[in-house]
């Protein structure tokens, strides 16, 4: 990554949540053992499945499995060793063929690496703009738009409040780690995005920063000191990561890793949540999740978690 962007030469990355396994391209255009979309570029023209995709729930996570978990997390949150806590599932699913579910997803970040996996992820990671002005848009807080009042009562929830302004702190102190003049630019803003199993209302806020004169030539050590990203795990950072470990039983491999592309002037990157992907024993497994504070209700967080089982597919 430094390499390339010292010489101004286009590449394209993936990182897994562990930092076990890692993708990279320097002819991110013209590759095919990936397709990806970032906004209006990508590698994958404009075809689109035959037929709209489907997504099936095989084995759901259990109550039980659930809360054994949540209990985990609890214990650590109340014991005060972290203020947030992302915990995370996967689902079993039987679903499209992923190149299907690529090509007819409506999302601004895509990727699929064939037999493996495949990502929509409405989550930013970070931006890098020519100017070296580094953003990040964490993004956390989520409501199903079909409820009545759903805005307001994302809005006014206190949990939800609480969570938002922790993700946000630790996002400016990892932003911090590598750049100068940090500042909340936009905080809490609402966006309501379609899904297959109706709309939904998410809150992000804007967190920005000034790189260095020559930040093209450490993007590398810009990108790999801030992972795995804040917003998937949680406050304070290693403590967090430790309890994760701790409660959930299912590796997230690429799920809530990161990828981003470097088109030779500036970098953006995603989160990869919304993502389906192939385990070792077969099974098609759709990773979701949430945040957990110390007043989070098992039942609620359950439902978010279900709820975020869904093709991005504008529907």
């Amino acid at each position: 990554m430094n390499e390339c962007g010292a010489l101004k030469t286009p590449f394209l990355f993936a990182v897994d949540y562990h930092m076990r396994r890692a993708f990279f391209t320097d002819a991110p255009y013209g590759d095919s053992s990936v397709k990806w979309r970032i906004g209006n570029a990508g590698n994958a023209g404009g075809e689109a499945p035959a037929a709209a995709p489907y997504l099936n729930v095989v084995n759901p996570v259990g109550r039980r499995e659930y809360a054994r978990a949540f209990a985990t997390v609890n214990y650590g949150l109340h014991r005060g060793d972290s203020f947030l806590v992302n915990l995370t599932a996967g689902t079993e699913v039987e679903c499209s063929p992923l190149e299907d579910i690529f090509l007819a997803a409506d999302a601004p970040y895509r990727l699929l690496i064939p037999g493996e996996f495949v990502c929509f992820s409405p989550e930013s990671f970070v931006r890098i703009s020519p100017d070296g002005v580094i953003s990040a848009f964490p993004m956390k807080g989520t409501i199903r738009a079909d409820i009545p009042d759903a805005r307001r009562l994302l809005e006014e929830n206190p949990k939800e409040l609480a969570e938002h302004y922790t993700i946000v702190d630790l996002l400016r102190n990892d932003l911090g780690m590598v750049a100068r003049n940090v500042r909340v630019s936009r905080f809490r803003y609402f966006d309501l995005i379609a899904t297959s199993r109706g709309p939904i209302y998410q809150t992000s806020s804007r967190i920005d920063g000034d790189l260095p004169a020559g930040w093209p030539s450490r993007l590398g050590d810009i990108i790999l000191p801030m992972l795995p990203a804040g917003s998937i795990c949680g406050a304070p950072k290693e403590a967090t990561l430790e309890i994760i470990r701790r409660a959930e039983t299912l590796e997230r491999g690429w799920y809530t890793g990161v990828f981003g592309l470097f088109d030779g002037r500036s970098l953006d990157s995603a989160v990869m949540i919304r993502c389906i992907q192939r385990h070792a024993d077969g099974r098609l497994m759709f990773h979701s999740g949430g945040g957990i504070t110390s007043s989070s209700r098992m039942e609620d967080e359950y439902r978010e978690l279900t709820d975020k089982i869904y093709l991005s597919t504008g529907g």
